[in-house]
């Protein structure tokens, strides 16, 4: 066994993990989880650049910072979240403030018939076997170390259940804020997400921020699409521009379910998100649209790996970057087609501007085929904006630096375009264009 790797980081976290009083302590199995996976967390420590997952993201500074644990104040501290409000989204709403559930934010009464919907640490107060496959895993890969992290110490989250033949109306939505606390803190959500068979949904995730922070925030989705289950699930994360954020998404599709994933990453400091899909049933579908808009010195790390297990599935992948300043981001994008897994139908695009010579973007796109019959493209491009673009635009009178930002914003907007809520989109599209350089 190798010894493990004592920086500020880890020593803070397992500190602050001896005064953890984490809800459902007291459950053999899931004491058990939080134990390994926590004594694999200490003796691993933080991954360096040599591992290939983390190749083009270095966590040395992060390695050297200390975090207190979950803010206990969260769950009073004032907190005003009209101002996170989505045109047209005005449905059921679980609240969290620095990892706490508060109730007196969220919305959950008169829920519709079929829709099961709480806080995690509500539900492990009930009766906890239906979660135990999800919450006993342990994360045994390298580069899982903050999925590790947060399977040892996740104080809450979501478990969100549609029952089968259920068609949820209303968006279901859940709102992540990020609030100053007297020192920097860390917290870690765990979400369960389960759609019956012919269920569908519609999920709106949001990570906000009232004020600057430093703060760090871990979160684990599970989410299961059972037979012809339908799932749209889009995430805006703004969280605070010091903020580290790493969120780690597994995705499982039965027999002709389907998956539509949107992201858009705008915020945070240090951004990683590892999204994992298994394609295991046949005719199953997943799609997935993601756009990063940078500044400054922010660093986004998106690592997407797709699974085709069964006959005759699709998937569908399209991302944007843009970088400017001295940003960097980074997609890595993985399609297996498994051996037996006949007759699939696999894309993927990525396409990339830097709107500065200090910006850096990084982009891999991995095909793997081991079956007949196949469908499958990539690429890949990082570039800057095309200047025969620029030239019609400047000669149709416009300035030039408008000019840069109408093709800017137009580059990123299509990726969204399939999104159906129209209210959705145009705030997607309003939240970029602030985000963009206008001169």
């Amino acid at each position: 066994m190798s010894e493990p790797q004592r920086t500020p980081f880890v020593d803070s976290l397992l500190e602050a993990a001896a005064q953890a009083r984490l809800p459902g302590s007291g459950i053999g199995w899931l004491d058990a989880a939080r134990r390994e996976n926590l004594e694999a967390f200490a003796e691993g420590g933080l991954p360096d650049t040599r591992m290939e997952a983390w190749k083009y993201t270095a966590l040395r500074a992060l390695g050297q910072r200390r975090f207190a644990a979950a803010d206990a104040q969260a769950a009073t501290r004032a907190t005003e979240v009209n101002g996170f409000a989505l045109p047209g989204i005005d449905g059921p709403t679980l609240v969290f403030v620095n990892g706490v559930f508060r109730p007196e934010l969220s919305r959950v009464d008169a829920l519709p018939a079929g829709l099961s919907l709480q806080p995690l640490s509500q539900a492990l107060q009930g009766d906890a076997e239906p979660l135990r496959f999800a919450l006993s895993r342990h994360y045994r890969e390298g580069g899982d170390v903050f999925a590790r992290l947060n399977a040892a110490l996740a104080g809450d989250g979501v478990v969100l259940h549609v029952a089968a033949g259920t068609k949820v109306e209303e968006p279901v939505r859940l709102l992540f804020v990020g609030a100053p606390a007297d020192e920097n803190v860390a917290w870690h959500v765990r979400h369960v997400v389960e759609l019956g068979e012919g269920a569908e949904l519609s999920l709106v995730e949001q990570h906000v921020a009232t004020d600057a922070h430093q703060n760090l925030c871990t979160q684990v989705t599970d989410i299961v699409l059972r037979r012809g289950a339908k799932l749209r699930h889009v995430t805006l994360q703004d969280a605070a521009e010091g903020s580290t954020l790493v969120r780690h998404d597994s995705v499982h599709l039965d027999e002709e379910a389907h998956a539509a994933l949107y992201v858009l990453e705008l915020g945070g400091s240090l951004v990683r998100h590892d999204l994992h899909a298994a394609l295991a049933g046949d005719r199953s579908r997943l799609d997935t649209r993601g756009v990063f808009a940078l500044r400054g010195r922010q660093h986004v790390d998106t690592q997407m790996a797709i699974r085709h297990q069964a006959l005759n599935t699709a998937s569908e992948s399209v991302w944007r970057g843009v970088a400017d300043e001295r940003s960097r981001g980074v997609f890595r994008g993985a399609i297996v087609v498994a051996e037996g897994a006949d007759g699939s139908d696999a894309s993927l695009s990525s396409k990339n501007l830097l709107l500065s010579g200090q910006a850096e973007i990084d982009t891999k796109p991995e095909l793997e085929i081991y079956a007949d019959e196949v469908k499958a493209a990539h690429g890949a491009t990082v570039g800057q904006l095309d200047e025969r673009s620029l030239f019609y635009l400047r000669s149709r009178g416009i300035p030039l630096a408008e000019a840069r930002a109408m093709l800017t914003a137009a580059f990123c907007r299509a990726v969204f375009e399939s999104l159906p809520d129209e209210g959705l989109r145009e705030h997607i599209n309003e939240r970029l264009m602030a985000q963009l350089p206008s001169a």
